[in-house]
């Protein structure tokens, strides 16, 4: 009942607490001035638990980890020799701007726009929005690829279904995120960490190596669930809710009548498919054939290789070189130099972001150097395996600590080489396979990425949101994606205890128990 005596539905409950995560989020200061406050935070913690000797035992090395003290002179010292570097080495910097310059030249060209309307126009939306979460989550193959490119595509897509672009923002965001770790295919993610827990299962007896299919058949099915999920969430929740913001410097929604293609756009779809045709032909010549460049020198597998790993370049030719073919075709191209300025228009919008990642960049590095980020996942551990629990309610806490610890540090490969020589034995002396206990530490692992501020990319979403709306906070952000992170953890959970009690196996050879 509400206060007036009306009965409160569990709707206007949901919307009234995302309205309270607004309203607090929003009292937050700017990211920039956010993260600055954190970065001096986390100096002066370092300070204080290097005085009391704050430690911790690596697990995997048997190494004694201590709290570094970046008050001091080789902390002084070391900031200011590699601050520079720090900004300039900053991988998803680089990643952005490559991928965004390559998207400028096909959006900009106008290729992204008619390629856009005629999927909102042939594809029924019951169907666009489940897509653009499964492409969201199968983005992970590239990496960080997915982040990059799914969002703004989404925009569009939702644009030309007369909807807000920042409700597509916001999905392709979430999905590429919160589902980072599902794939339909076998990803880098599946070979990094399955590596890591071969390397805890060499040294335990009776135990093999676990492979990087281990996961396989869960993550399918879960890339699914994930489409059905999201497309659930942006309905019911993402749509209406940004119904009310404006449009800023952008052009109006304008939903044409009609998805039929001038001659102009056909003939520039033409020429831009013959482009997308040849380039893709190109790659697959050099990576298919077992004696192919972009394959693995050494193992002469795809995964990972050159292949993979180039992803981003690849996909920056396989935008920026069928863009300009439509544009030379339509117009929008008429000399070479307009390709320079679309890039450069690409690269204004940004401007934010990169001064942003300056101040990014030395809090991920400074909360290394600390080694703050290892003690606190080593003693999380800790707690977790001193808990007692077994069985679902371990599984739940256990996904549930991996996702809290997930929105301080974000390198999954860092976190599991900690959590993996704690869990995988723990477990198996229980009788659960170390697959098991990978995959789930893996859904731990993605699905806070979407609510998390510190995660990278989360100032680039703010940036792209603002371009439509400048009033938008970081409250409001948050209050958009902290349904999908909620209901896809709890789909998720319902899952894997679905597959638990029916002992399904869980990948290419590989079941629940040892």
């Amino acid at each position: 009942m509400g206060t007036n005596g009306k009965v409160t539905t569990p709707k206007e409950k949901s919307s009234s607490f995302l309205d309270w995560i607004e309203r607090m989020g929003n009292k937050l200061p700017h990211p920039f001035w956010m993260f600055v406050w954190i970065t001096l935070f986390i100096v002066f913690i370092s300070f204080i638990t290097s005085f009391f000797g704050v430690q911790a035992t690596d697990p995997a090395t048997g190494e004694i980890v201590k709290a570094q003290n970046l008050i001091s002179g080789d902390g002084l010292r070391r900031f200011l020799e590699e601050m520079v570097t720090n900004f300039a080495h900053f991988a998803p910097l680089g990643l952005v701007l490559v991928m965004l310059m390559g998207v400028s030249v096909a959006e900009k060209s106008g290729l992204l726009s008619v390629v856009m309307r005629n999927l909102a126009f042939s594809v029924p939306r019951k169907v666009v929005l489940p897509v653009i979460f499964i492409i969201g989550a199968c983005g992970n193959i590239g990496s960080d690829a997915g982040v990059v490119i799914v969002p703004p595509i989404a925009a569009l897509i939702f644009s030309q279904m007369g909807l807000h672009p920042i409700a597509g923002l916001v999905a392709g965001y979430a999905g590429a995120t919160a589902g980072f770790t599902a794939n339909f295919f076998i990803a880098g993610t599946d070979v990094l960490l399955a590596g890591i827990s071969s390397e805890v299962t060499s040294k335990l007896p009776g135990v093999g190596e676990v492979s990087a299919t281990a996961n396989w058949y869960f993550m399918i099915v879960s890339t699914i669930l994930l489409g059905v999920g999201g497309a659930f969430v942006v309905t019911r929740y993402t749509i209406p809710r940004t119904r009310r913001f404006s449009m800023g410097n952008k052009e109006e929604i304008d939903v044409p009548d009609t998805h039929t293609l001038t001659t102009e756009e056909r003939r520039g779809l033409k020429h831009a498919g013959i482009a997308a045709i040849i380039i893709i032909a190109i790659i697959s010549l050099l990576t298919i054939p077992t004696w192919g460049p972009l394959r693995n020198q050494e193992t002469g597998g795809i995964v990972p290789s050159p292949f993979l790993r180039g992803l981003v370049p690849i996909l920056f030719f396989l935008f920026a070189i069928p863009g300009y073919f439509y544009g030379k075709a339509t117009g929008s191209i008429k000399h070479p130099d307009d390709v320079i300025n679309f890039m450069g228009e690409g690269m204004k919008n940004l401007s934010g972001y990169i001064v942003l990642m300056l101040v990014v960049a030395q809090f991920i590095n400074l909360f290394n150097w600390s080694r703050l980020d290892t003690i606190l996942a080593i003693h999380g551990a800790d707690f977790l395996q001193s808990s007692g629990l077994t069985g679902p309610f371990m599984f739940t806490l256990f996904m549930t600590l991996v996702a809290i610890i997930n929105i301080f540090i974000g390198s999954g490969s860092a976190k599991w080489a900690i959590f993996a020589p704690i869990f995988i034995p723990m477990l198996a002396q229980l009788g659960f396979s170390p697959a098991f206990v990978q995959l789930m530490y893996r859904v731990g692992d993605s699905i806070t990425n979407s609510i998390s501020p510190l995660y990278v990319y989360f100032p680039l979403l703010i940036g792209w949101i603002r371009q439509y709306d400048k009033k938008v906070g970081i409250g409001t952000v948050i209050s958009l994606l902290l349904p999908y992170a909620i209901v896809l953890f709890l789909m998720w959970l319902a899952l894997l205890f679905i597959w638990f009690w029916l002992d399904l196996p869980i990948g290419v050879g590989e079941g629940i128990y040892l």
